[in-house]
């Protein structure tokens, strides 16, 4: 089953459509929903500081993320189910088995070559694991296959297609992005921290208390932070594909012709890092994207296979999850500093981006 990476596209957009947020539709969008899913996250993190010294921000942050799609989108609790609490470590293993031609393991490079680059890993060692997955989302996502038959898309068809989108757009988009966007937030300092404690909780004071992709609008600060996070280090910085028709590619200074069947590879750090359109482009700058001009530097951010300030369709490739990743890290950050004035992180490696270890969380003091 781990072959159903090669989706059609279409029935995926259509079911994206079904299950995922836009922007601007903020009555799709379970904000609510949230601070449940990350209160258990953040209380996990905060007795293991008490019991160890320091915690893990990796399963916590992970379980977190998968409770709260399921949740949100699907009114079902995994631990509740027979899933249980295995449902990320399920999808990393099934998610492992799509990636390893490009995956590093950290092996010596003629090694992983030989074991998962130049053969297809077999898919029956991870058809049971895939088996599980399906099977909670063909019993939790009743409404939305409900809504697939009425499109002409079968409830097998749909229910794989939704564990891809959910899985490896978003919720893998979630395994990758927090961490490292929580590297950069807590290597910038207590300053940046205060920050945006105080735009965030002002922000939601103004509103009654209650928090909205309303409110959410009105904390420039907190959305800048988190567009730099994706541009300085985007979440799949490399792409391959081969030309369907003869064109030329434009750089600053030069012009490339490929023709049609040349196979591509794109990084995206060359764009997003470009010091011709970024000013101090190998810096985090927390507030690059406020006002209208930084505003107008979205269009070089390509995190999403596409420019931010566009939307996913079927035509232009860009990742089915794009919107809702993007409005559940600014969720995260608003959530962190709603709790917290400022904390200490110690950033590792793993091999899905940076390995974080929490050293101390100071909680809310205004």
């Amino acid at each position: 089953m781990a072959s159903r990476g090669a989706i059609v596209e279409p029935i995926t957009s259509s079911i994206s459509d079904t299950m995922l947020p836009s922007e601007t539709g903020e009555t799709k969008l379970p904000v609510k929903k949230i601070p449940a899913c990350y209160t258990e996250l953040f209380k996990t993190i905060e007795n293991e500081l008490y019991e160890k010294g320091q915690s893990s921000f990796e399963k916590p942050n992970e379980l977190a993320a998968f409770n709260f799609l399921c949740r949100a989108y699907f009114g079902s609790n995994p631990v509740d189910t027979k899933l249980g609490t295995d449902g990320p470590s399920l999808i990393a293993k099934w998610v492992l088995f799509q990636l390893a031609p490009v995956l590093s393991l950290g092996l010596p490079k003629y090694i992983e070559d030989l074991l998962i680059h130049t053969f297809p890993l077999p898919s029956f060692l991870v058809k049971k694991d895939y088996k599980r997955l399906y099977d909670f989302f063909y019993e939790s996502a009743s409404s939305v296959l409900d809504e697939a038959e009425k499109m002409g898309i079968s409830r097998e068809e749909a229910c794989h297609n939704l564990l891809f989108a959910m899985c490896f757009n978003t919720f893998g988009g979630m395994k990758i992005f927090f961490p490292n966007m929580l590297k950069w937030i807590g290597n910038a300092g207590p300053d940046l921290h205060r920050s945006l404690a105080k735009e965030i909780r002002s922000v939601i004071k103004s509103n009654g208390g209650e928090l909205s992709l309303g409110a959410m609008e009105k904390m420039p600060l907190m959305k800048s932070v988190v567009y730099e996070a994706f541009r300085i280090e985007p979440t799949v910085p490399m792409q391959y594909a081969k030309a369907k028709v003869d064109l030329l590619i434009e750089s600053h200074d030069a012009v490339f012709e490929v023709k049609k069947g040349e196979m591509l590879f794109g990084y995206q750090p060359f764009a997003t890092k470009d010091p011709i359109i970024f000013e101090r482009a190998e810096e985090f700058v927390p507030e690059r994207f406020i006002g209208v001009e930084g505003e107008k530097l979205l269009k070089h951010v390509f995190w999403s296979n596409g420019p931010e300030t566009e939307h996913p369709t079927v035509e232009n490739k860009q990742c089915a999850g794009k919107e809702f990743v993007v409005l559940i890290s600014r969720l995260f950050v608003v959530e962190l500093f709603r709790r917290y004035d400022t904390f200490e992180i110690e950033v590792g490696t793993s091999t899905s981006g940076a390995a974080i270890t929490i050293k101390s969380l100071n909680k809310a003091s205004f």
